[in-house]
């Protein structure tokens, strides 16, 4: 499952907008930093033309401090994410033409349980948390990607295909490598990116073998503010970065 992947419920075009009428994503605070219950947006760029944005998805912040930003998407969030010309999922696409054909954006809602996204500063993954229905842990997924960008409105990042999945026994697996190796046939990624994204997954893979955080740090017994509100998605929510931050 790369981060075009998910779970959502059929919505409709989004014509490069979401929808309207929604509360204004934090701007961080002073410091920079933003406050738990703060509305953010996680965007990434699209592969083959990364002056566009094909995915977003609202999130609510938890934690961002020096170390850590954890954010959580709830169940029902409306996001963005592509899709064939004619709405086809990319994922039902055959893989030798999944990144070639001619794609679009359309509005959706992430539906079953929420995720919890763990990303640290520098970091060329993140790693999100998933539950069964109930709170039951399922598992860690670690996607591998560009060091994300702060900016006003949240963070800019750039998929690498390339996954891993760690299972509550502690046991991993590489995942979506057939799509990481079409992603290179398809000139999407050059020989060099490759090798960096490998060798990144190697030293998460390094991580998850020391048993360290944050897989030590108990974040699968977390559970959201049930105050918190499901974020909206803005309308320009493709919106050029302002104040960019490391």
């Amino acid at each position: 499952m790369t981060a075009d992947m998910v779970d959502t419920a059929e919505g409709e075009a989004a014509g490069g907008r979401g929808t309207s009428g929604v509360r204004q994503v934090a701007a961080g605070g002073a410091a920079g930093r933003w406050a738990p219950g703060d509305h953010i947006l996680w965007r990434y760029r699209d592969n083959a033309d990364p002056g566009r944005f094909h995915i977003c998805r609202p999130m609510t912040v938890v934690q961002d401090t020096e170390e850590l930003l954890a954010v959580w998407m709830a169940p029902g969030t409306a996001c963005i994410k592509p899709v064939l010309a004619d709405g086809t999922p990319v994922h039902h696409e055959p893989l030798a033409t999944r990144y070639t054909k001619p794609r679009r954006t359309t509005r959706d809602h992430w539906f079953g349980t929420g995720v919890l996204k763990l990303a640290r500063p520098g970091d060329p993954w993140s790693v999100w948390l998933f539950w069964e229905q109930g709170w039951q842990f399922k598992n860690w997924y670690v996607n591998l990607e560009q060091p994300r960008r702060r900016w006003s409105g949240g963070i800019d990042s750039e998929d690498h295909f390339l996954d891993i999945c760690v299972y509550p026994d502690r046991h991993w697996e590489w995942r979506d490598e057939d799509e990481f190796a079409q992603a290179q046939r398809d000139g999407l990624m050059t020989n060099a990116r490759a090798a960096e994204v490998r060798s990144a997954g190697r030293a998460a893979i390094a991580q998850i073998s020391a048993w360290r955080g944050p897989y030590s740090d108990g974040w699968e017994d977390w559970r959201p503010d049930p105050a918190w509100d499901v974020p909206r998605l803005p309308e320009d929510w493709d919106r050029a970065p302002d104040r960019l931050r490391s």
